[in-house]
């Protein structure tokens, strides 16, 4: 790293540091509540004609997500390292992001077109959102020194996690309502009359997405300094089009990066998988309903945030490629622990006995919510520390190059473990069989990542 890291350092101080932060924060909404816990079951039980035709919709939608966000991730952080600035290209996705998380509210159960629009809203919310993601990580150099890259992704993703959790609190508890019992998780009736029978407690998950990115953002414009601007954006198109090749071509060359690279799709291929299938496995093989899901998904995002705080400090002490392998054989050890439980048995072969109690009373539930709040400590840290050591092998002038590379290893091959699940379920006929291929992509990362070297700072 050039002197320069610490001299921008200096110029961003607690504030700017803490509005950076704020982004993850403004962003975790969409993720927590349109993509897994709230919008994406309402759209798979009343949206679509069927279940199973909603899951495959939406596994469309997000595979057609992430295929763009593959090509054109690295194509946009090519053009903005030659323009230099990155809050403008934050700016700009910013808008369709919000416009896409307000149209969410208008596919209603009724609506003619509401499939359509639930699909293209989501396909839009999540290219914008996440291309706004990698210039916002692209901008960390600029504000700390080497030494303290951890520590910012760590408190980064922390602050995600801890924004993820309020929001789905308050969506749960307040906004979306049982159809049957018109009470939402708390017991309450919805805020400001929203009709359960329409579902728009759940349709609202998308406004409120929208107007949390708004207000939370904005610190990030008003307070956080901006790299200085190196061209206008014509010829910075061309540049950084012509410069794409070279990147690629760079990145195999770099045999740390491109090694690194290979480890994180796995991986990240695996963690999306694990939590794309974690909910539809508690529901089959436990008996979970929407309830015990929303809680577990609290429970999960508590142990997240704990994790990245844990995992950023760990990352500055030990280095983040330890922090990865740490994280990596404790999802491997919980992924066992999690397929070898069911209504009856744990660990395989362990017979139980049926509880008559509440919510959670059997030893096969709390197995799982242990195991599975051991999965969230491990999450966080895997992901805040795949940027920091990103941070530590790539060159700075090509920073946001790079991450627009690490958005194509976590995105290109992301249909490919939920592909393995689905394979190997319908073909074993076993849930617990198709959950355990999700442990190769972990164990392939975690070889690859041995096999990188990194660097001393």
């Amino acid at each position: 790293m050039t002197t320069s890291s610490t001299t921008d350092s200096r110029a961003a101080g607690r504030p700017a540091l803490a509005a950076w932060a704020l982004f993850d924060w403004a962003a975790q909404p969409f993720f927590t509540l349109v993509t897994t816990f709230v919008f994406a079951p309402y759209f798979a039980s009343a949206l679509a004609a069927t279940p199973a035709e909603g899951q495959a919709l939406w596994g469309y939608a997000t595979a057609a997500a992430g295929l763009t966000i593959a090509f054109l991730a690295p194509v946009l952080g090519s053009i903005a390292d030659a323009t230099g600035h990155r809050k403008p290209w934050i700016f700009g996705f910013s808008i369709p992001f919000v416009l896409a998380c307000w149209g969410l509210w208008y596919a209603a159960p009724d609506a003619p077109n509401g499939i359509l629009i639930a699909l293209v809203a989501f396909a839009v919310g999540t290219l914008a959102i996440e291309f706004a993601t990698v210039f916002n990580n692209a901008m960390m150099p600029d504000l700390v020194p080497p030494a303290r890259i951890g520590r910012l992704s760590g408190a980064g993703w922390a602050v995600g996690y801890a924004g993820g959790l309020v929001s789905l609190v308050l969506a749960l508890g307040f906004m979306a309502a049982d159809p049957e019992t018109g009470r939402t998780l708390l017991g309450f009736e919805p805020l400001f009359g929203l009709d359960p029978s329409m579902r728009e407690g759940d349709r609202a998950a998308g406004p409120f997405s929208a107007l949390w990115y708004l207000l939370f953002v904005l610190p990030l414009f008003l307070l956080v300094p901006d790299a200085p601007k190196k061209a206008r954006l014509g010829p910075a198109t061309r540049q950084g089009i012509r410069s794409l090749a070279d990147n690629l071509r760079h990145a195999r060359r770099n045999r740390q990066v491109f090694v690194f690279l290979l480890a994180n799709m796995a991986y990240k291929d695996g963690l999306v998988a694990l939590f794309a299938f974690g909910g539809i496995y508690a529901a089959g093989q436990l008996g979970w309903g929407s309830v015990q899901i929303g809680t577990f998904g609290i429970l999960l995002t508590i142990t997240g945030t704990a994790g990245a705080i844990l995992g950023g400090w760990m990352d500055d002490r030990f280095g983040p490629k330890l922090v990865l392998l740490a994280a990596l054989s404790l999802l491997i050890i919980c992924g066992i622990g999690l397929v070898s439980v069911d209504r009856d048995t744990i660990l395989f072969v362990l017979a139980v006995p049926p509880s008559e109690g509440g919510m959670f009373s059997s030893l096969p539930e709390q197995m799982f919510l242990v195991l599975g709040g051991l999965i969230g400590v491990a999450a966080g840290p895997l992901q805040s520390a795949s940027r920091s050591l990103l941070v530590r092998l790539a060159p700075k002038e090509r920073m946001t190059q790079f991450f627009g590379l690490l958005a194509l290893s976590g995105k290109v091959t992301s249909f490919l473990a939920p592909l393995t699940v689905g394979l190997v379920t319908a073909l074993t006929n076993s849930q617990a069989a198709g959950m355990s291929a999700i442990l190769a992509f972990f164990i392939v990362g975690a070889v690859l990542l041995t096999r990188v070297r990194q660097p001393q700072i």
